[in-house]
C-alpha cells in the first residue's frame, strides 16, 4: 500500500488526538472562529461542495446497544484521509451527494457479530439526499445542520452488501468557501442477515459554483428600508425650498460679515504699518548708544539716550525690540565678542529698570564682526573712527516687527 498501516491498537488509543489535530489544523488554515464571522450582505442559495476527511466505522452489529460506547472494541479508524465526497445543494434546502470511503478492521474486532481473526478491508460507496434545517429555522450563515437518507454499497473483506442509510450532520463555515463537516450515518443491510453499521466522519469541505442572494429576512428588511427611505426623501423634498431660502440668506449675511471683517483688518493693518514706520523713524532720530573704550558700563550720555528710547517703547507697547552691541577691531576677537555681549546685556538691564518688560527685549553681541567703516586690524584710524566701531558703541537698537495683535 501507499501508506503503512500503523498498529491498530495505537490508532484507537490516539483517536481523540487525531481528531483534535484535524480540527486545530483546519481552524488555523482556513478561517476564524465562526462566532466572530461578520454578517454577510448576502447568503449562498446553491453551490457545489467537495470534501475530504476521515471516517470511523462501528460494525459491532449493535450500534445502539450496549456496545455503542465501547469505542476501543467497536470503532475502526484509519489515521489518514479516508473519505471523499462531492455534492450539489439547492436553494430550496435539498441536496444530493456521493461519498466514497475506505477503512481497515484490525484483528480481534467484532464484525457482523463475530470476532474476526485477521485484518479486513472496508470500502463503501453511498448516495444520499439531504435537507438543510436552516430552511426551517433561518440561515445562520456559518452553521448548516441537516438530515439525510440514502442507499449505498459496502464491502467488508470482499463481502458486499447493499445498505439503506439515514443520519444527520452539520457544516461549519469559516468563509464563503472553506468549512468543516461532521456527519454520522446509520447503515442497515438490506439483505436478510446483514448487520447494522454506524459511520462517523469529519473533514474539510470546499464550496464552489455558488449562487448568492438575500435571505427572506434580509429581503423583508430591504423592502422596509426602501419604504422608509422613500418616506424620508419625501420629507426632505418638502423642506428643500425652505432650507434653500434660509441657506441663501445665511450665505448673504456671512458674505457681508466677511467683507466687514476684511475691511476692519485692512484698516488695522494700515494703522500698524503707520505706527511701525513712525516708531522706526523716531528710534533713528534718537540715535545709537555709545560706551567708553574697553567698557560695558553706561555713561551719562548713553543713559540719556536710553531714557528717550524707554519713553518711546512705552508709547508702543505692541512692539518687540532687539539690542545689537558691537566693538571696534582692536583686541582679541574672542574678548571683543564677550565684551559686546556684556554691553548688550547692560543695555537690556537698563531698559528693564525703566519699566520695559523683559519679554519685549532681546540682546545680541556681535563683537568686531560688523564694523561701520574700514578700521579693521592693521588699518590706521583716528580715535573718532574707532569710536564708531569699537566695543564702546551700540550700533543699533532696532525693533523686529510689529506684532499681529
Amino acid at each position: 500500500m501507499w501508506f503503512r498501516i500503523p498498529n491498530l491498537v495505537t490508532m484507537k488509543n490516539h483517536l481523540p488526538l487525531y481528531l483534535g489535530v484535524l480540527l486545530i489544523g483546519c481552524f488555523s488554515l482556513y478561517g476564524q472562529n465562526p462566532a466572530e464571522n461578520p454578517t454577510y450582505d448576502s447568503i449562498i442559495h446553491s453551490s457545489w461542495v467537495i470534501g475530504i476527511g476521515m471516517n470511523i466505522v462501528d460494525d459491532s452489529a449493535t450500534p445502539f446497544g450496549q456496545d455503542f460506547l465501547k469505542i476501543r472494541e467497536t470503532w475502526n479508524f484509519a489515521p489518514y484521509p479516508s473519505r471523499l465526497s462531492i455534492g450539489r445543494f439547492f436553494s430550496n434546502g435539498w441536496g444530493v451527494e456521493a461519498i466514497g470511503s475506505y477503512n481497515r478492521y484490525p484483528e480481534g474486532k467484532k464484525v457482523d457479530g463475530v470476532i474476526i481473526d485477521a485484518p479486513q478491508t472496508y470500502y463503501s460507496l453511498d448516495a444520499k439526499i439531504s435537507y438543510d434545517l436552516n430552511t426551517l429555522f433561518g440561515d445562520t450563515r456559518w452553521f448548516d445542520p441537516y438530515l439525510h437518507v440514502g442507499a449505498g454499497y459496502s464491502s467488508i473483506d470482499d463481502l458486499g452488501r447493499m445498505t439503506a442509510n439515514g443520519g444527520f450532520g452539520f457544516n461549519t463555515w469559516f468563509n464563503d468557501r472553506w468549512g468543516l463537516n461532521f456527519n454520522t450515518v446509520g447503515k442497515w443491510g438490506i439483505k436478510q442477515g446483514s448487520t447494522k453499521q454506524l459511520q462517523h466522519s469529519a473533514g474539510v469541505v470546499y464550496r464552489f459554483g455558488m449562487e448568492k442572494g438575500l435571505s427572506e429576512k434580509d429581503q423583508e428588511a430591504l423592502l422596509m428600508q426602501q419604504k422608509m427611505d422613500k418616506e424620508q426623501q419625501m420629507r426632505k423634498d418638502s423642506m428643500l425650498a425652505v432650507q434653500k431660502a434660509e441657506g441663501e440668506a445665511r450665505l448673504l449675511a456671512e458674505r457681508l460679515e466677511k467683507e466687514k471683517e476684511a475691511a476692519r483688518l485692512a484698516t488695522e493693518e494700515k494703522n500698524k504699518t503707520v505706527r511701525y514706520n513712525t516708531l522706526r523713524e523716531s528710534l533713528e532720530s534718537i540715535g545709537d548708544v555709545y560706551f567708553d573704550f574697553d567698557s560695558s558700563y553706561l555713561n551719562k550720555a548713553s543713559k540719556g539716550t536710553l531714557d528717550a528710547v524707554a519713553t518711546l517703547m512705552s508709547q508702543y507697547p505692541e512692539f518687540h525690540f532687539e539690542i545689537h552691541a558691537y566693538t571696534d577691531s582692536r583686541g582679541p576677537a574672542n574678548y571683543n565678542q564677550w565684551l559686546s555681549e556684556r554691553r548688550a546685556q547692560r543695555t537690556v538691564d537698563y531698559l528693564i529698570s525703566k519699566g520695559i518688560s523683559e519679554s519685549r527685549l532681546t540682546g545680541f553681541g556681535h563683537g568686531e564682526s560688523k564694523l561701520k567703516n574700514g578700521c579693521v586690524d592693521g588699518v590706521p584710524c583716528s580715535a573718532q573712527q574707532h569710536g564708531e566701531n569699537r566695543r564702546s558703541d551700540i550700533t543699533a537698537i532696532r525693533i523686529i516687527n510689529p506684532l499681529s495683535d
